[in-house]
């Protein structure tokens, strides 16, 4: 997928809030063909993310299930997005018409509900809970275009709370062993990073929000977690990939 023009590209890590929360992972869902919002919240936290997005992407304002907490809701990618059932005829067809047409939207009837704690996928793989039921694992190979695999982080089932990856990199709950590490960063294929978010909180998945060009975590965050974020989601390395390959055109263009 290519990059937005580098000139509008977030340079860092944006740290920012939802109403009282830092949870923003909580209120939102971001990939790199759309974000969602939740509908009736926080004028500031609209303005951080549009500030940055709504040039490249869609910034969808929405509820779920009647519900703010989307972000713990809803999964996907940029081929796809997985809503739960409970999910209403009025939601699905605002989100269906708002989204880019390439992007597949389906409704999952899962127990397991709150989908986004337990499927995390980038554009390539999907993690999910061990759990999940088999006919929602083929739904979400289908609709994401993704490898499913079944795991645990840390021993923790909720896949999607204490994982958090993009297609350039990750981050696990802190207390992942290294070599469970290293078997998921192979399953992956991305590198990833034992970490927290907002001083110390081991819910990566509810604590931020990351595509392959822009990152917001909650306003906790301190600048020690933002430097590991910014550093292992290559933050600045895809503004400043992009200037290279824009400087390389150039001095072609030059010496032809």
């Amino acid at each position: 997928l290519p990059l937005p023009p580098p000139s509008r590209l977030p340079t860092m890590a944006v740290r920012c809030q939802f109403e009282n929360s830092h949870e923003i992972g909580v209120f939102a869902t971001l990939t790199n063909t759309y974000c969602l919002v939740a509908q009736s919240g926080s004028e500031s936290f609209y303005a951080t993310l549009e500030s940055d997005l709504a040039d490249h992407i869609p910034v969808i304002h929405t509820s779920i299930a009647g519900v703010r907490i989307i972000g713990r809701l809803a999964a996907g990618n940029a081929h796809g997005l997985l809503l739960p059932n409970a999910t209403t005829d009025q939601e699905l067809l605002h989100v269906r018409n708002s989204l880019p047409d390439k992007v597949e939207v389906r409704r999952v009837d899962e127990r397991l509900s709150a989908l986004a704690n337990v499927i995390s996928a980038n554009d390539y793989v999907a993690v999910v809970h061990n759990d999940l039921d088999p006919e929602t694992e083929q739904i979400i190979a289908d609709t994401l275009n993704v490898d499913v695999f079944r795991t645990t982080i840390a021993n923790q089932p909720l896949v999607g709370s204490y994982l958090n990856f993009s297609n350039l990199g990750g981050i696990v709950h802190p207390m992942t062993p290294v070599d469970e590490q290293d078997e998921l960063s192979a399953l992956l294929q991305v590198p990833l990073v034992a970490a927290t978010v907002n001083r110390g909180s081991t819910l990566v998945g509810a604590g931020m929000v990351v595509n392959d060009w822009a990152a917001f975590c909650g306003l906790s965050t301190t600048s020690t977690e933002i430097k590991v974020i910014e550093s292992i989601f290559r933050v600045n390395d895809a503004k400043a990939s992009v200037l290279v390959d824009e400087m390389r055109g150039t001095l072609i263009d030059e010496m032809t």
